[in-house]
């Protein structure tokens, strides 16, 4: 009975012994990580911190870090539930008290200005929260560069990644000691999903989702299966993001062959289920040589506020790891300059797959279509690529040069008046790389680029005889979602060719003027809307749409199709 009594007085005084050990219930919710120019906070580093639950916890012992190390330990702090606290370096107590409750740690650690990965431990050494960010995440051009801190919209949804922070909207810069300015309902209703896999050995492979998943979940062996008669023996989430899965194969992986990795049945923090069709490919990666790495796509002359890119293709059937290859450029006496690495994690690249190296992947998806977005590679201070002439340079792991573009703007298409926004396509990958004539410019129908998928210039090998089709026969203009418009397709046998397409009515009349020295593809469409050149309505009747298609070597072709315009009766 004393001893009841003894453990009754305890619980009451240290209520905090009940809690505190599980993951999210104490979270990261505010981070400046780079107070220059000052807004209206202190020239300080510093987190803030939420107590998520409805009970206090003690602080003590716990530590936060990154990914070059971790602090000293908190000193004995209980935080209070729905409470926060300032952790920063203890030369900044003095400024950032004036904010809220503020503990310092030893070491506290650098926050990188443009991504870093932290974390938070309990005294037991468990990860309670950990963060990834990237500059990204403040969502606002301007704020990005300094004097704002990044807020979590929803310390509900903790696992949500970039969806669930921005930059703070408080005049002063941020919200130290207090509810964030973005606070808000986010709900996560989103399921993880594989991203990508890699191998570190053999029989050791790596997959990554795109968020944090449930460990336990996670690291269920029944939930990953893969193909090619093999099995896993180990599933192992990793700390501190458990955003990785570590699985070890029973027989090694073969070389030269191309694995699929399924998962099911994998959650997220807010218990939210992986779809079935979560596959990723794997394999066993090997240095590029020349002819099997090559460079595919360039834009040298973006448009005003975009920015240069860079295609490669793998014309091998091996898998490359992009973390061990490299782009750069010549310097102006010849020397391999401005090296930069495509990717810092490892991202394997399998036979046939394109990928693109740029600056800014969200500014490429405005200026482009971008078939596969996953491709994309962003380079932060790529080598530069100047507007007139200049040289792209791939490198692979041992340093060696794989392939090389010198190029020029006067390989563009001669009678395009306006080369800015217009890459240059390799058309055969199999061609010599300095070649002018193995180069050509994008199609106008493709939009003038190809980021990340086949190249609208690409050299047929079974090429066929230039055809117009125009679908349907008859056409209603009338908006009722059926047979509105009239699809004029194209196929060419070679790249080089431009067309012109007018509309004449049955009188032979011209009365519009479709398509003036249209740049094609390999394959392509116009679409007729049934309106004349000043966008009034035409009268039914039987059209004739005339196309003419030729290139500067002096080959020509013309077509004469028919097409009915209709209108249902009122």
């Amino acid at each position: 009975m004393k001893f009841c009594r003894i453990l009754l007085l305890t619980l009451l005084i240290f209520p905090v012994c009940l809690v505190a050990q599980n993951r999210y219930d104490v979270v990261i919710d505010e981070i400046m990580a780079d107070p220059t120019p000052q807004i209206g906070l202190p020239n300080n580093e510093w987190l803030e911190l939420k107590n998520t639950t409805t009970a206090p916890i003690n602080l003590q012992n716990w530590r936060i870090g990154d990914a070059t190390g971790q602090s000293g330990p908190m000193p004995n702090f209980t935080l209070q539930p729905d409470s926060f606290v300032i952790i920063c370096t203890g030369s900044a107590v003095a400024a950032m008290s004036a904010f809220g409750t503020t503990i310092s740690v030893t070491s506290f650690p650098s926050l990188d200005n443009d991504g870093d990965q932290l974390f938070l431990r309990s005294a037991n050494g468990r990860t309670i929260h950990a963060v990834s960010y990237t500059s990204g995440w403040y969502q606002n051009e301007v704020k990005k560069d300094g004097g704002w801190t990044l807020e979590m919209i929803d310390t509900k949804s903790p696992c949500a990644g970039i969806s669930n922070w921005k930059a703070s909207i408080q005049v002063t810069g941020g919200t130290p000691g207090k509810k964030n300015a973005v606070d808000a309902i986010n709900n996560d209703a989103t399921s993880p999903k594989l991203k990508r896999a890699y191998t570190t050995d053999n029989v050791t492979i790596v997959l990554m989702y795109d968020e944090p998943v449930d460990s336990l979940s996670g690291a269920t062996l029944a939930n990953y299966s893969i193909d090619g008669g093999l099995t896993f023996v180990s599933a192992t989430a990793i700390a501190p993001l458990f955003n990785l899965v570590q699985l070890v194969s029973s027989t090694p992986l073969v070389a030269n062959t191309v694995y699929t990795i399924t998962a099911s049945n994998v959650k997220d923090c807010k218990n939210n289920t992986i779809g079935s069709a979560n596959k990723v490919r794997v394999g066993l990666p090997v240095d590029a040589s020349a002819g099997e790495w090559i460079i595919n796509e360039i834009l040298f002359n973006p448009r005003p506020n975009g920015f240069d890119f860079v295609e490669f293709y793998n014309n091998s059937n091996k898998i490359f790891d992009a973390s061990k290859l490299y782009i750069a450029n010549r310097n102006s006496s010849g020397v391999v300059s401005s090296i930069k690495v495509l990717s810092t994690t490892p991202y394997y690249v399998f036979p046939g797959d394109y990928i693109v190296e740029t600056d800014d992947a969200d500014n490429l998806a405005l200026q482009y279509l971008v078939k596969n977005p996953d491709n994309v590679l962003t380079v932060s201070s790529p080598p530069s690529f100047p507007d007139t002439e200049g040289s792209v340079v791939a490198l692979n792991f041992q340093g060696n040069v794989i392939d090389e573009v010198m190029y020029k703007d006067d390989w563009h298409f001669k009678l395009i008046d306006d080369n800015e926004g217009v890459s240059l396509e390799r058309i055969d990958p199999d061609g010599p790389s300095q070649n002018e004539t193995n180069w050509h410019s994008a199609a106008s129908t493709a939009g003038y680029g190809t980021p990340t998928y086949k190249n609208s210039q690409y050299k047929l090998l079974n090429a066929i005889t230039a055809t117009i089709q125009v679908t349907p026969k008859i056409f209603s203009p009338d908006n009722d979602g059926r047979d509105d418009i009239a699809t004029i397709q194209y196929e060419v046998t070679e790249p080089g060719f431009i067309a012109n397409i007018t509309i004449f009515d049955a009188a032979g009349r011209p009365i519009r003027n479709l398509v003036r020295n249209g740049t094609l593809g390999l394959k392509g469409y116009w679409n007729w809307d049934g309106l004349d050149d000043k966008g009034n309505k035409l009268p039914v009747g039987t059209y004739i749409i005339f196309t003419e298609i030729f290139n500067l070597q002096g080959k020509k072709s013309t077509f004469k199709n028919p097409v009915v315009l209709a209108r249902k009766l009122q």
